[in-house]
């Protein structure tokens, strides 16, 4: 069968946010993303094709448009979900749908990503269920490298001052925020 596991390939196992073992007889061919940050994840690793469907708010790249939306975290349409067909579902942990569409047969990778070392571990994860380990760990290198230099554009006098950083109308980030966490340390 076409896009089927070799008999003797081994299955992928990674662990959720929750803890739980998430087996994999094969990498996903056929996935449903429910949180734009994975979505962009996924495509940065270059397995962009694979996306069957995702959450109202994922707007890059502009190719997505073509794809189905199937709501979002907090709305997901569980049936829209289950008619796509998904061999995987990328969801955070406070996805709504993520235990009925588990209920349904259908595999639920939830992350948690709130942090910056939580977005590393989540795009490790998914370069490792992509088969794209090493696509994953040049993501990586390329975000340190542009937060370096970032860092290093901001002026001598500049550095180490504390700025407000709006993310929505009236939602703002804090040093506990994934942007706060982000932030490079003061030089």
């Amino acid at each position: 069968m076409l896009g089927a596991a070799p008999s003797w390939a081994a299955p992928i196992v990674v662990h959720d946010a929750r803890g739980a073992e998430l087996k994999l007889e094969a990498s996903p061919r056929r996935i449903v993303s429910l949180l734009p940050s994975l979505t962009e994840t996924v495509w940065a690793l270059g397995a962009g094709e694979r996306l069957v469907g995702v959450d109202r708010y994922s707007n890059w790249p502009p190719a997505l448009a073509a794809l189905p939306r199937v709501g979002g975290m907090e709305d997901a349409v569980v049936e829209a979900v289950v008619a796509l067909k998904p061999d995987l579902v990328l969801a955070s942990d406070l996805s709504r749908a993520s235990d009925r569409l588990e209920a349904l047969g259908l595999r639920v990778l939830r992350v948690h990503a709130e942090r910056h070392a939580e977005m590393v571990e989540t795009v490790r994860t998914l370069g490792q269920v992509l088969e794209r380990r090493a696509e994953a760990e040049r993501l990586l290198q390329r975000l340190d490298a542009e937060l370096a230099a970032a860092a290093a554009r901001v002026p001598p006098s500049l550095r180490g001052r504390r700025v407000f950083f709006e993310v929505h109308a009236g939602w703002g980030a804090s040093s506990a925020s994934f942007v706060g966490d982000t932030a490079p340390s003061p030089s």
